[in-house]
C-alpha cells in the first residue's frame, strides 16, 4: 500500500479533488482509493465511465462523521489502466478486486454501500458474498439484476459494442463526453466539470475500461457473467431487514424508472426520492440536496452494534 498521492490528469483542478489517496498493489497493477475521515465505513462505487471523483462533495459532507472509501475501478480514475493481456476487465474480476480491498481494510461489518451506475452490480455482488458485513445500502440510478422484462437495451449502450462504436469510445472518448453532457438535466456541467469527469480517459490506451464496461454488460445466458448476475438478483431478498435508500434521477435514459420500480419490488422496505427533472448523473444534478438526504439517511439509520 501507498500513501503517496498520484498525480492529477490534465483538467483536474486539485481544489476539485482535495484528496491525497492511496494505492492498493493487485498483481502489480495500483488500485486507487480514497480512506477519508473516521467512523463508521462507507463504502462508495462508481460505475462507467466516472471515477471517485463522482463522490468528491459527498466525501467531504460526511467524513467529518464517518470513513468515506471511493476506489477507482481498474482502468479508470487514478487507478492503472492495462491491456486485456495484463487484465481481465470483467465483473467477476472486479469483485475480486474490491474484496481484495475490504479485506486488505479491514471492513469486516457495519459497512453502508453507496452505489451508482455498473458500481450497484459490482456492489452487491460483493454484498452476496458477504451479506453480513453490509448494515446499510444507498442506490443511486443504478442496477443489480438484469434488465426488466418492459426495458430495452438503450440504444447507446448497443451502439457502443460493435467496432464502429469501439472506435468512437477509444479514438474520440464519445462514452465519457457524451456522459458528462446527457447525465445532467436540471444543472448541466460546467465545462470544468465536464472536463474533469473526462480527464483520466484522455488516449486510446486509457479508455478500454470505458469500452469494456459496456461489453461486459451481460444480456443472454451464454454471455459472460450472467449467471453471476441472476444469483445476485436471487438473493437481493436478504436485504429487505436492512435499511435503504433509493434517490433515483427520472430523466436518466439508461437506468429509468423501471430500474427503479425493480428495486422498489426487491426491496420494498426502502426510502425513495425521485427528482423528476434529473439524470443520471444524480449526485450532480440534485447537488446538495441528494448528499443532504443521504446524510439525513445515516442518522436516521445509526448502527447500534447488532448484527443483521
Amino acid at each position: 500500500m501507498s500513501a503517496v498521492a498520484l498525480p492529477l490528469p490534465a483538467g483536474v483542478p486539485p481544489a476539485l479533488y482535495p484528496y491525497q489517496g492511496k494505492t492498493l498493489d493487485l498483481g502489480g497493477l495500483r488500485y486507487h482509493y480514497l480512506d477519508e475521515g473516521t467512523g463508521d465505513p462507507v463504502l462508495m462505487l462508481h460505475g462507467n465511465p466516472t471515477w471517485s471523483f463522482y463522490y468528491r462533495n459527498l466525501i467531504a459532507a460526511l467524513a467529518p462523521r464517518y470513513r468515506c472509501i471511493a476506489p477507482d475501478h481498474i482502468g479508470c480514475g487514478l487507478s492503472d489502466k492495462p491491456d486485456d493481456s495484463r487484465y481481465s476487465y470483467t465483473l467477476s474480476r472486479r469483485v475480486d478486486d474490491l474484496d481484495a480491498l475490504i479485506e486488505h481494510l479491514g471492513l469486516r461489518q457495519d459497512l453502508t454501500l453507496v452505489l451508482h451506475d455498473w458500481g450497484g452490480m459490482i456492489g452487491m455482488a460483493w454484498a452476496d458474498r458477504r451479506p453480513e458485513r453490509v448494515r446499510r445500502l444507498v442506490f443511486l440510478n443504478t442496477a443489480a439484476f438484469h434488465l426488466p422484462p418492459t426495458t430495452p437495451f438503450p440504444w447507446p449502450l448497443w451502439f457502443a459494442r460493435p467496432a464502429l462504436g469501439s472506435l468512437l469510445i477509444r479514438g474520440a472518448n464519445a462514452f465519457s463526453a457524451i456522459a458528462a453532457r446527457t447525465s445532467c438535466t436540471r444543472h448541466p456541467l460546467s465545462p470544468e466539470l465536464r472536463a474533469a469527469y473526462c480527464a483520466p480517459y484522455d488516449s486510446w490506451a486509457h479508455r478500454i475500461a470505458t469500452l469494456r464496461f459496456v461489453q461486459d454488460i451481460p444480456l443472454r445466458p451464454a454471455d459472460p457473467g450472467y449467471d453471476l448476475v441472476s444469483r445476485v438478483a436471487a438473493g437481493l431478498a436478504r436485504f429487505r431487514d436492512r435499511p435503504a435508500l433509493l434517490l433515483w434521477g427520472m430523466k436518466d435514459f439508461v437506468f429509468d424508472g423501471s430500474f427503479l420500480d425493480a428495486w422498489i419490488g426487491h426491496l420494498p422496505q426502502a426510502e425513495v426520492h425521485r427528482f423528476a427533472d434529473c439524470g443520471h448523473y444524480i449526485l450532480e444534478d440534485a447537488g446538495a440536496e441528494a448528499v443532504e438526504l443521504i446524510r439525513r439517511f445515516l442518522e436516521s439509520h445509526p448502527l447500534s452494534g447488532a448484527r443483521p
